[in-house]
């Protein structure tokens, strides 16, 4: 969330940071909660203060053999007072902190300006379209001839938008996970996590999935659990409440999870196929660094990413996204786009998003200086690394073949053991 002693001293500039993301938002109800509160605090420290200053009193009086009952019972009516404003003072707290959590982060002053997707910034691309001499298939009807998605028995199992994978597409599947973990954790210096599946709602408020998005959520009957919408959450959470050393910054992790989203709001929004799925498998990383480093962590974060995209020799490229159309907890985000035949067009495969300290303090997240001791907020990052449904739907259409087969990337083999999809 946002800081409440930032927006005290810089309100303006606040303001009008929040507005480029929408005209509508504003700090000014925060400001006016936050008014009464430290009004209510300094009342209750004065009251404090007469209550303990009558109190001394008493001693004194009891010595020279003075009655102290009006005494007593003006510090019982003080008492009172006091216990009446800590319950108003509490309830001002209470909604400061909702009010505060409902206020998405201030975008970094340097993004585009805009109301939606169509003022984001192309900052690069990657490798050639492919030209085929022949119609080339989308993914949603060149994988079910090869028998390795099924569309129709994973509504059957579950609902739509889920997908049953089969023979060499689970194992595709597989080995995708495998290459980019092991790419990420061998070649990058990434941990990697195997997290819970399952967060509780303090874990979903730490990374900003709550109060905000929790109708795109799957929840637990009678549980304070919720399936993950990605490895971000639990894996960002992992030091919530906790003070970190200096030296052990920054952190780098990566996660495979499958992940889960209701994806309310997206009707009639890439219906076919695995680009908008309730459930799909993820590699994420995650990064806890410095505030001074954050910068540079992010824009490498960023090459992470694209770095597995180029070792796959998928075409892609990299936008930065406008104030309308950045997430809710990020300051700075970069989307990677992948070439998709089926579309026409790119599609995000990866978003990479600097959060500065925004999220840490949601979740509590500080670090100790080396140098003076003091304790700060770390800032987070995270992007996918990537999102692997995708990967294989652009691997099967852009790599697909006059005769209706699949080459597999180079760097895939190791991990599938054949080169080639055919029709068995």
């Amino acid at each position: 969330m946002l800081d409440i002693k930032l927006i005290r001293e810089n309100p303006q500039q606040i303001n009008e940071l929040l507005k480029r993301r929408n005209p509508d938002l504003s700090i000014d109800e925060v400001l006016l909660i936050d008014e009464n509160r430290r009004k209510l605090q300094f009342e209750l420290d004065n009251l404090r203060a007469e209550r303990k200053q009558e109190s001394n009193k008493i001693a004194q009086l009891k010595k020279q053999g003075e009655d102290t009952t009006q005494i007593q019972a003006e510090i019982r009516e003080l008492g009172e007072k006091a216990k009446n404003l800590e319950e108003k003072l509490a309830e001002l707290d209470l909604k400061q902190k909702e009010t505060l959590l409902c206020i998405p982060n201030t975008p970094d002053p340097d993004i585009p300006i805009g109301k939606d997707d169509s003022a984001n910034v192309e900052i690069e691309r990657y490798g050639e379209i492919p030209n085929f001499d022949f119609e080339p298939k989308a993914h949603w009807d060149l994988c079910p001839e090869l028998n390795m998605l099924d569309f129709e028995r994973g509504v059957k199992l579950a609902h739509t938008r889920f997908t049953l994978y089969r023979n060499l597409g689970a194992k595709l599947e597989r080995a995708i996970i495998n290459f980019f973990l092991d790419t990420h954790t061998q070649t990058r210096g990434y941990e990697e996590i195997i997290p819970p599946v399952l967060a509780n709602s303090k874990t979903m408020t730490g990374t900003g999935q709550l109060p905000k998005f929790k109708d795109d959520m799957f929840k637990c009957v009678d549980e304070d659990l919720y399936l993950i919408p990605t490895a971000e959450v639990p894996v960002t959470n992992i030091y919530q409440d906790e003070i970190l050393q200096e030296s052990d910054l920054p952190k780098y992790m990566t996660a495979y999870t499958p992940c889960f989203r209701k994806e309310a709001g997206s009707a009639g929004k890439d219906t076919r196929g695995l680009i908008r799925q309730h459930q799909f498998n993820k590699v994420e990383l995650v990064k806890l660094t410095r505030p001074e480093d954050s910068i540079v962590e992010h824009e490498k974060l960023t090459k992470d990413a694209q770095n597995v995209l180029e070792l796959l020799g998928l075409p892609y490229r990299k936008v930065c996204l406008s104030t309308g159309d950045i997430g809710f907890s990020a300051k700075k985000c970069y989307d990677l786009e992948v070439w998709m035949p089926s579309y026409n067009s790119y599609k995000e495969i990866s978003s990479c998003s600097n959060f500065g300290d925004y999220q840490a303090r949601r979740a509590n997240i500080r670090y100790r200086r080396k140098k003076d001791g003091v304790v700060d907020f770390v800032h987070t990052i995270n992007g996918s690394g990537l999102a692997v449904g995708r990967t294989l739907a652009a691997i099967c259409e852009n790599f697909q073949t006059k005769e209706g087969t699949i080459i597999i990337p180079e760097v895939l083999r190791k991990y599938t053991g054949f080169s080639e999809i055919k029709k068995m």
